[in-house]
């Protein structure tokens, strides 16, 4: 038999005050079916982490924290830093004074009754338990075919991350620890923690509709946080240039070879047409290839001002003094 572990959630929260209130009354219920069965030590808390809200989201993580202290707490971010930002900001406040942490989104997408099973996998022997989608049924069509090629291309990329897998995952003390050693700015935690390694296994789930409020990732920003993702694990692309490169250069020889030989017989009456497109086609190429170079270059730019990843405006007093603020860390 095994003693309770201390279970501390994770929840990032941009503008959710649609949906706080009932967010926090099932994981309550939760917790308290979790401690009742003895699978987590009644020191175990929820943590949201506001991610510079607009509207009364963090005055609502406060309203909770003061009712019910002992299920309840909460970090500030001096200004909006990004979902994966926000993760990480919780995270690491908790890595010290908890056993366990699972991540999860406000909006009560991921099936919070999956909560039992990962913590079962854990007291199993994994340090790493991934909470992965069954079936993309409530997506529209669009979605879930840009998700799952998304995945496919990740994979094509050489960047190892969990197919159907977003940020709902448990995570042990001691993986908390070696994440705590990336100190990346361009962040992209499901390509990072299958990095870390350890004995991991997943758990899967039918994501459900939103509960309440609008969805915080937009097309705009689901296609950054891919490109992100990508030239943040793979150097892949840069690699694929110089074979076109290559390509390019073999095409040119066949193409010289070709007009000569036409000269040679007679046929050097060429079509304009085909001049233009063989100009606009080697010049988007050119483009293009610059492009991804520049996001590499960019990547590099940011990471060598090593900016802190976020900082922290308030923080709800029973985290104590384990709290670690990622910019006195920088200073340091």
């Amino acid at each position: 038999m095994y003693n309770p572990e201390i279970l501390y959630m994770v929840v990032p929260c941009y503008n959710e005050e649609e949906v706080l209130h009932e967010t926090a009354k099932q994981l309550k219920a939760k917790y308290e079916s979790l401690i009742e069965r003895k699978l987590i030590s009644p020191q175990s808390r929820v943590v949201f982490v506001n991610d510079g809200s607009k509207d009364k989201t963090w005055q609502i993580i406060q309203e909770l924290h003061n009712e019910m202290p002992e299920f309840f707490s909460g970090i500030n971010l001096a200004h909006n830093s990004g979902h994966q930002n926000a993760v990480l900001a919780g995270l690491m406040t908790v890595k010290d004074i908890c056993d366990i942490a699972i991540t999860m989104d406000a909006d009560l997408q991921d099936d919070i009754n999956t909560i039992d099973a990962m913590v079962e996998e854990y007291y199993k022997g994994n340090q790493v338990v991934y909470g992965v989608r069954s079936a993309r049924d409530t997506d529209t069509f669009f979605k879930r075919f840009t998700a799952e090629g998304f995945y496919k291309f990740m994979k094509v990329m050489g960047a190892d991350v969990v197919y159907n897998h977003a940020d709902f995952r448990l995570m042990s003390k001691r993986v908390l620890q070696e994440l705590a050693n990336f100190k990346e700015v361009n962040l992209f935690l499901r390509g990072m923690v299958p990095l870390i390694g350890f004995q991991s296994t997943s758990v899967y789930y039918e994501r459900h509709e939103r509960f309440a409020g609008e969805s915080k990732y937009p097309l705009k920003k689901m296609l950054a946080f891919a490109m992100n993702g990508i030239t943040s694990f793979s150097v892949k692309p840069l690699k694929l240039i110089t074979r076109i490169g290559f390509l390019m250069v073999f095409l040119s020889l066949i193409a010289f070879i070709w007009a000569f030989a036409a000269k040679l017989l007679g046929f050097a009456e060429l079509g304009w047409s085909s001049t233009i497109c063989s100009i606009w086609f080697i010049g988007g190429l050119q483009i293009l290839c610059l492009g991804i170079i520049g996001e590499y270059i960019g990547k590099i730019y940011a990471e060598v001002k090593q900016r802190p990843r976020f900082i922290v405006a308030d923080f709800l007093n029973d985290l104590g003094t384990e709290f670690i603020n990622d910019s006195a860390e920088k200073s340091e």
